[in-house]
């Protein structure tokens, strides 16, 4: 199953990459935002988005991001998502 990560873009990293910082849970991480960037990049900042593979794929709002979390954790594949995204869960 792959799920999308819920984490909040903190800043734009490289424009013309179109990358940016997300925050996962107090974890930050550089994430491709060109699936979801349609104008000036620093108009994401502040936005939670849901990340998988390194992508954020959409923009949702801060309730349903803190859902998700909340269901991910009662889960318990927030722990093993997460490490997925800092790439600890590598064969």
């Amino acid at each position: 199953m792959c799920l999308g990560i819920p984490g909040q873009i903190i800043q734009v990293a490289d424009s013309a990459l179109q990358l940016a910082v997300v925050d996962v849970c107090g974890v930050k991480r550089e994430v491709n935002i060109s699936l979801i960037c349609q104008d000036d990049p620093k108009f994401l900042v502040g936005k939670w988005v849901l990340v998988h593979v390194g992508f954020a794929m959409t923009i949702i709002d801060e309730e349903e991001a803190k859902q998700t979390q909340e269901a991910l954790i009662a889960m318990s594949q927030l722990e093993h998502e997460v490490g997925d995204f800092l790439g600890l869960n590598q064969k």
